[in-house]
């Protein structure tokens, strides 16, 4: 595609790598065929070939935002299924990322939409705000038929039935290996998961732990960022971002590190990017060594002996997180695990097909998410499965709200698998009680 930034724009190194990107782009279209929202909505402006013009003609002609801008690359789920699909290797991801910083600057959003960001973004990366928050929820989820905005609607309906007491393997800590130390790594604890499922932490450190690693949980670790990255929020994603670096390059800098390990696809995805979002910055040594180790919880139980397992007398439907098999380029390693750990293992049609979670999308586009859930969970119950398996929480909680089946973590599963304890959401009643403590 051919560009006409001045030399003086090209100063700007957002401006610079935009560029740069939007020249690999040869418009061939082959992205429109794996989009979700332009499957659903058909308009060439909700695909990334229509949206990437919609970029070139705002960045280079230095324009402000109008709302059908706006509009549409909110619409985008940053699934990131088009960067699979093209062939030219346009990354998507980092244009579509300064689309929206470049609006956040530059666009005033009606006082309601200012009002839910702002509300999102100062709860749900803090866990005990969003414990708090959640609860609320619940107690008003039966008058979520009263809310006139259908995203205050989503916002009650999201509350999970069970909200689970805080789990102290989430403090800042050093868990010994069982056997012989293989690896020492850091165990990404994240942010909204530990308020809405401590399970799978809880999960990852046993298997970990079983299979020869020393698991650190570093001190001053928290969120890494994503929400308020893909908001535009730059100040704000950094802000938190830099905490984790800092945490984690301390470790690498003392004992040493041979991974971090992720078990939340939505975060991988932008903590391996951290290299490229501080690279202009004084953090840009130490971010690009937390990206090199940065690790989906798959690969480094890839690197282990995990062993293999009895067959199981019950089907895995595996759900292939967008931020794992597009952000991360991670599309066997899972599947792979759970065979060997002794499960059968289906997929559902189209499940390159975003779930409609995509973060806080499901709240912020609560119709469009809804049909991409809708048709999600047809194709993985037409698969009869006894469980659903998924490797980011954003999905299991997206899928699980309409799923007949329990959803549950895939290291949930290989950890019983293993040893470990039957995960406790094949068993988990309508009637739990939420603690915060």
């Amino acid at each position: 595609m051919q560009t006409s930034f001045t030399p003086e724009q090209l100063t700007k190194p957002a401006i610079q790598r935009s560029n740069d990107i939007l020249r690999n782009c040869v418009h061939c279209g082959f992205c429109t065929a794996t989009c979700p929202t332009y499957q659903v909505l058909g308009d060439e402006l909700d695909s990334p070939r229509g949206r990437i013009y919609l970029i070139k003609d705002m960045l280079e002609n230095d324009r402000k935002p109008d709302e059908k801008v706006v509009k549409h690359i909110d619409r985008c789920l940053s699934c990131l299924a088009c960067m699979t699909t093209c062939p030219s290797g346009v990354h998507y991801m980092h244009l579509v990322d300064h689309a929206r910083e470049y609006i956040e600057d530059n666009y005033k959003r009606p006082l309601t939409d200012r009002v839910l960001r702002w509300v999102l973004a100062r709860i749900l990366p803090y866990p005990m705000r969003f414990r708090v928050a959640l609860l609320g929820a619940k107690i008003g989820r039966p008058f979520a038929w009263a809310m006139p905005d259908a995203r205050l609607r989503a916002m009650l309906e999201m509350a999970p039935k069970h909200i689970p007491p805080v789990s102290r393997n989430d403090d800042p800590q050093s868990f010994a290996p069982d056997t012989a130390k293989k690896m020492r790594v850091a165990l990404m604890t994240g942010c909204a998961q530990k308020a809405l499922n401590t399970d799978i932490n809880d999960a990852t450190i046993r298997l970990l732990t079983r299979l020869g690693c020393e698991v650190v949980v570093a001190e001053g670790a928290g969120c890494c960022g994503a929400l308020t990255h893909h908001m535009g929020k730059t100040n704000e994603s950094h802000s938190t971002a830099a905490k984790n670096i800092t945490a984690w390059a301390r470790e690498m800098d003392g004992e040493g590190l041979d991974a971090i390990v992720i078990n939340t696809s939505g975060c991988g995805t932008t903590v391996k990017d951290y290299g490229h979002m501080f690279r202009n910055e004084p953090l840009a040594e130490d971010a690009a060594r937390v990206s090199a180790i940065a690790m989906d919880v798959s690969e480094v139980l890839m690197k282990l002996d995990l062993p293999g397992g009895a067959p199981q007398d019950m089907t895995i439907a595996y759900h292939a997180a967008c931020s794992l098999q597009h952000g991360q380029q991670i599309k066997t390693y899972p599947k792979d695990l759970l065979k060997k750990a002794g499960f059968k293992v289906v997929e559902p049609r189209d499940s390159h097909l975003c779930c409609g979670s995509a973060g806080t999308y499901n709240l912020m586009q609560p119709e469009i998410s809804k049909q991409l859930k809708d048709r999600k969970v047809d194709t993985l119950m037409a698969k009869n499965p006894d469980i659903i398996a998924a490797g980011n929480i954003g999905c299991m909680m997206q899928i699980g709200s309409a799923a007949g089946v329990p959803v549950v973590h895939t290291v949930e599963l290989l950890d019983w698998a293993s040893g470990g304890p039957r995960p406790p959401a094949l068993d988990r009643t309508n009637s739990d009680v939420p603690i915060l403590r």
